[in-house]
């Protein structure tokens, strides 16, 4: 059940659509920066048993 919103519709329904794309990219961008983090310590811990 969608309310009416009336002359509102377009402004409620656009505030809606920006914030979940907002969301999404900051999801994504989470997920991007803990994948690169996670192979930057991959790295490190590998070096580190090579070394010694």
């Amino acid at each position: 059940m969608i309310p009416d919103l009336g002359k509102y519709a377009s402004a409620v329904l656009s505030s809606y659509a920006i914030s979940l794309v907002l969301l999404a990219g900051l999801i994504a961008l989470s997920l991007w920066r803990g994948a690169k983090i996670r192979r930057q310590l991959e790295e490190v811990e590998s070096r580190r048993k090579s070394d010694g």
